[in-house]
């Protein structure tokens, strides 16, 4: 791939994938109530960022009713909120919320992406819809050349990255870093309302671990 943007026109076409092509049509089509009213995006999301950045943050996939139907990733959900938020106090996003694809946020020295992109059923990946997907992800690594950091949100994205690096994933845990000589993995819990409202994953944990990605990265 040449550009990120002949990258993104690709993804946005895909349909590998049967099942997942079939249910993000679905939940486009038939809305939750809050948003009934909204045109929902309904394809395969693409990253968004700093093209020129040294973090990459991995998340899982879209949401249903978050990045399915706003069309960017974390945008529009409970989870974006937590990130932009934070990429915000770390100076990482030029705002703290993450609302709509056309509201102004611009990612600095920070590039998002995930290692599904269409939302699955229940979270849940198939491992064939995971390798489907995985193409994306290293033309994606090919095309940020100056990432020295991976920050995994989850255990997914973690796989993926190691596949992706090709090293050996170690035992996946909350801010745990680990140092190759290829790349610098950081893994983190997942912003999720799961891990969130369930104290499984605080605000206090949540900044450490981004408080380490900076450093890791200037």
């Amino acid at each position: 791939m040449k550009s990120i943007e002949s990258l993104n026109k690709k993804i946005a076409s895909c349909k590998k994938c049967p099942r997942l092509a079939e249910y993000i049509r679905d939940v486009a089509k038939n809305k939750v109530r809050r948003f009934k009213d909204e045109k929902y995006y309904g394809k395969p999301l693409s990253g968004f960022g700093d093209v020129n950045a040294k973090l990459l943050i991995v998340g899982l996939a879209p949401a249903a009713h978050g990045g399915n139907r706003t069309g960017r990733m974390f945008t529009g959900d409970s989870s974006g909120d937590w990130v932009a938020k934070i990429m915000h106090r770390h100076g990482f996003a030029s705002i703290p919320t993450s609302q709509t694809e056309n509201d102004g946020l611009v990612l600095y020295n920070a590039y998002i992406t995930a290692a599904v992109r269409c939302a699955p059923p229940q979270n849940k990946p198939t491992r064939d819809e995971m390798d489907n997907c995985f193409g994306f992800l290293q033309q994606e690594k090919e095309i940020l050349k100056n990432v020295t950091t991976v920050l995994c949100l989850g255990k997914i994205a973690y796989d993926a990255t190691c596949k992706l690096f090709s090293v050996k994933p170690e035992k996946f845990g909350h801010n745990k870093l680990f140092e190759y000589d290829a790349i610098k993995i950081l893994t983190s819990y997942h912003p999720s309302k799961q891990n969130t409202q369930t104290g499984r994953l605080t605000w206090k944990q949540w900044s450490e671990v981004f408080s380490k990605a900076k450093r890791l990265v200037k």
